[in-house]
């Protein structure tokens, strides 16, 4: 499983929540751009070091998707981080994705599982993130059918970028606000998120 708190994950479980049918992960803007023009009712979220893709209809950002129907939209994701991680783990016999949002029903869809390995991305996947620790630790604790709590402090201080407003973390930090997890499949040359409801 990986783990992205802040936000590539929040933001594919709002889509799904907003109605998207499947997010289509890719590592490459160039790639989401190039389907786009096959096929313009795609919808593409993501980022380039935390700010939007020019030709992309929005960011990488939950508080943009929390309104909008997305209904059957079928969605394409790039990030720094969460795709790419994703993207890499070829030698996965199974990858979900992971975040706060949906963290309970991903531990119980995993729950017969023999090995499960959590990745937390971190910052570009690159560097440790508290909020992708935090995240992966909550998840496997659930798995351990332990009590787990989940909180990070937004301090009143801390100046947000406006392509990363403090709407998107306050959003990622809302523990099992969905029902759902995000397992990805291998379809036609393609990894693609869909919803299992657990």
């Amino acid at each position: 499983m990986i783990v992205d708190v802040f936000r590539a994950f929040t933001t594919a479980a709002f889509c799904i929540a907003a109605g998207a049918r499947e997010i289509v992960l890719v590592a490459d803007h160039e790639q989401a751009l190039a389907m786009k023009r096959r096929d313009p009712r795609l919808f593409l979220t993501g980022e380039i070091g935390g700010r939007p893709i020019p030709g992309f209809d929005v960011g990488n950002s939950p508080s943009a998707i929390e309104k909008l129907d997305l209904t059957g939209r079928r969605v394409v994701q790039r990030t720094s981080s969460g795709t790419q991680g994703v993207v890499a783990a070829t030698g996965a016999a199974e990858v979900l994705l992971g975040s706060l949002v949906i963290a309970s029903a991903t531990a119980r869809y995993l729950a017969n599982a023999d090995v499960v390995t959590v990745v937390a991305m971190g910052s570009s996947a690159q560097e440790r993130s508290e909020e992708d620790e935090l995240g992966a630790a909550f998840i496997a604790a659930r798995l351990r059918g332990e009590i787990a709590k989940a909180s990070l402090d937004l301090r009143d201080d801390t100046v947000w970028e406006e392509w990363f407003p403090r709407r998107d973390a306050e959003l990622a930090l809302e523990v099992d606000r969905f029902a759902f997890a995000l397992p990805v499949y291998r379809e036609s040359g393609l990894l693609i998120a869909r919803p299992e409801y657990v």
